[in-house]
Protein backbone atom coordinates (compact mmCIF):
# COMPACT_ATOMS: atom_id res chain seq x y z
CA UNK A 1 0.00 0.00 0.00
CA UNK A 2 1.47 3.37 -0.99
CA UNK A 3 1.62 6.21 1.50
CA UNK A 4 -0.87 8.20 -0.59
CA UNK A 5 -3.30 5.29 -0.52
CA UNK A 6 -2.91 4.88 3.23
CA UNK A 7 -3.42 8.64 3.70
CA UNK A 8 -6.69 8.46 1.78
CA UNK A 9 -7.89 5.36 3.67
CA UNK A 10 -7.16 7.04 7.00
CA UNK A 11 -8.94 10.20 5.87
CA UNK A 12 -11.98 8.15 4.92
CA UNK A 13 -11.93 6.45 8.31
CA UNK A 14 -11.32 3.04 6.76
CA UNK A 15 -11.20 0.09 9.14
CA UNK A 16 -8.53 -1.62 7.00
CA UNK A 17 -6.70 -4.03 9.32
CA UNK A 18 -3.34 -3.20 7.71
CA UNK A 19 -3.49 0.48 8.74
CA UNK A 20 -1.77 -0.04 12.13
CA UNK A 21 1.11 -1.71 10.27
CA UNK A 22 1.26 1.18 7.80
CA UNK A 23 1.33 3.69 10.64
CA UNK A 24 4.10 1.73 12.36
CA UNK A 25 6.11 1.48 9.12
CA UNK A 26 5.76 5.22 8.50
CA UNK A 27 6.82 5.97 12.07
CA UNK A 28 9.94 3.81 11.71
CA UNK A 29 10.75 5.41 8.35
CA UNK A 30 10.40 8.94 9.63
CA UNK A 31 12.17 8.41 12.97
CA UNK A 32 15.48 7.67 11.30
CA UNK A 33 15.27 10.04 8.32
CA UNK A 34 13.01 12.97 9.10
CA UNK A 35 15.08 15.23 11.39
CA UNK A 36 18.31 14.95 9.34
CA UNK A 37 16.50 15.71 6.07
CA UNK A 38 14.48 18.54 7.61
CA UNK A 39 17.59 20.19 9.06
CA UNK A 40 19.43 19.76 5.76
CA UNK A 41 16.74 21.57 3.76
CA UNK A 42 15.15 23.81 6.42
CA UNK A 43 16.50 27.04 4.93
CA UNK A 44 15.31 26.09 1.45
CA UNK A 45 11.70 25.17 2.17
CA UNK A 46 9.20 27.70 3.50
CA UNK A 47 7.06 25.06 5.21
CA UNK A 48 9.82 23.63 7.45
CA UNK A 49 8.08 24.85 10.61
CA UNK A 50 4.85 23.08 9.60
CA UNK A 51 6.80 19.88 8.93
CA UNK A 52 8.50 20.05 12.31
CA UNK A 53 5.25 20.86 14.14
CA UNK A 54 3.60 17.93 12.34
CA UNK A 55 6.44 15.68 13.51
CA UNK A 56 6.05 16.72 17.14
CA UNK A 57 2.28 16.30 16.93
CA UNK A 58 2.67 12.81 15.43
CA UNK A 59 5.08 11.84 18.22
CA UNK A 60 2.81 13.20 20.97
CA UNK A 61 1.08 10.33 22.84
CA UNK A 62 -2.01 12.54 23.27
CA UNK A 63 -2.56 12.80 19.50
CA UNK A 64 -5.33 10.46 18.26
CA UNK A 65 -4.16 7.50 16.17
CA UNK A 66 -6.01 8.64 13.04
CA UNK A 67 -4.30 12.05 13.16
CA UNK A 68 -0.92 10.41 13.83
CA UNK A 69 -1.43 8.12 10.85
CA UNK A 70 -2.25 10.97 8.48
CA UNK A 71 0.67 13.11 9.69
CA UNK A 72 3.11 10.18 9.56
CA UNK A 73 2.01 9.37 5.99
CA UNK A 74 2.74 12.96 4.95
CA UNK A 75 6.09 12.96 6.79
CA UNK A 76 7.02 9.61 5.25
CA UNK A 77 6.32 11.08 1.82
CA UNK A 78 8.71 13.93 2.67
CA UNK A 79 11.54 11.52 3.54
CA UNK A 80 11.00 9.19 0.57
CA UNK A 81 14.06 9.43 -1.68
CA UNK A 82 12.01 8.99 -4.85
CA UNK A 83 8.72 10.82 -5.02
CA UNK A 84 6.70 12.54 -7.72
CA UNK A 85 9.17 15.43 -8.07
CA UNK A 86 12.72 14.61 -6.95
CA UNK A 87 13.83 16.90 -4.14
CA UNK A 88 17.13 17.68 -5.90
CA UNK A 89 15.22 19.91 -8.32
CA UNK A 90 15.65 23.01 -6.21
CA UNK A 91 12.71 25.18 -7.28
CA UNK A 92 10.13 22.43 -7.85
CA UNK A 93 11.40 19.47 -5.85
CA UNK A 94 9.42 20.16 -2.70
CA UNK A 95 6.14 21.31 -4.25
CA UNK A 96 4.68 17.82 -4.12
CA UNK A 97 5.83 17.46 -0.51
CA UNK A 98 4.17 20.78 0.33
CA UNK A 99 0.94 19.64 -1.32
CA UNK A 100 0.86 16.37 0.61
CA UNK A 101 1.59 18.20 3.88
CA UNK A 102 -1.06 20.85 3.17
CA UNK A 103 -3.61 18.12 2.52
CA UNK A 104 -2.69 16.37 5.77
CA UNK A 105 -2.86 19.64 7.72
CA UNK A 106 -6.25 20.37 6.18
CA UNK A 107 -7.49 17.05 7.54
CA UNK A 108 -5.91 17.00 11.01
CA UNK A 109 -4.21 20.36 11.54
CA UNK A 110 -6.38 21.11 14.56
CA UNK A 111 -4.37 18.54 16.52
CA UNK A 112 -1.19 20.59 16.15
CA UNK A 113 -1.05 22.49 19.41
CA UNK A 114 0.99 25.56 20.40
CA UNK A 115 3.43 23.28 22.27
CA UNK A 116 4.16 21.44 18.98
CA UNK A 117 4.80 24.77 17.24
CA UNK A 118 7.14 25.87 20.08
CA UNK A 119 9.07 22.58 19.82
CA UNK A 120 9.33 23.07 16.05
CA UNK A 121 10.68 26.61 16.45
CA UNK A 122 13.28 25.40 18.96
CA UNK A 123 14.41 22.62 16.62
CA UNK A 124 14.72 25.03 13.69
CA UNK A 125 16.19 27.79 15.87
CA UNK A 126 13.38 30.19 14.95
CA UNK A 127 12.74 32.86 17.59
CA UNK A 128 9.44 32.90 19.42
CA UNK A 129 6.98 35.48 18.06
CA UNK A 130 6.58 38.58 20.21
CA UNK A 131 3.67 38.51 22.64
CA UNK A 132 1.18 41.30 22.06
CA UNK A 133 0.05 42.23 25.55
CA UNK A 134 -2.66 44.59 24.23
CA UNK A 135 -4.64 41.70 22.76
Amino acid sequence: MSDATSLMKMAEGSKDSSLPMVIERNERRTKSRFIPKLLKFAGKIPFADDLAASWYCAMDPATPRRAKGILLAALAYFVMPADLLPDVIVTLGFTDDATVLATALGMVGTYIKPKHRRQARRLLKIPEPPIDEDS
